[in-house]
């Protein structure tokens, strides 16, 4: 008996280098190393680049940074929806 190495489940290996106990434990394990390896390359194209925050305020952004914006410049967009519906909520209270 071996640990799939994906899901952690026992299995009986058809041959002895086998290491997942299916094919989809095999195919979301090698999607999962593909995303790895292509998040490292990007990374590893952005050392030696200068790189700005794409909000205006001009901070140098790491190279981990995979957004294109600062810590002050990333906003989410569930706050900002939030903020206008009050406001557009404020509005219409006073119209009436």
């Amino acid at each position: 008996m071996k640990r799939c190495s994906n899901c952690d489940n026992q299995f009986n290996p058809k041959v002895n280098y086998q290491i997942y106990c299916s094919i989809e434990c095999r195919e979301i394990a090698t999607k999962e190393k593909i995303a790895e390896r292509y998040q490292i390359t990007r990374r590893q194209k952005r050392i030696g680049k200068q790189r700005y925050c794409l909000g205006g305020c001009g901070m140098t952004l790491s190279i981990y940074n995979d957004s294109g914006f600062c810590n002050n410049c990333n906003v989410s967009k569930k706050t900002v929806d939030k903020m206008l519906k009050e406001i557009k909520g404020f509005f219409d209270y006073e119209q009436d």
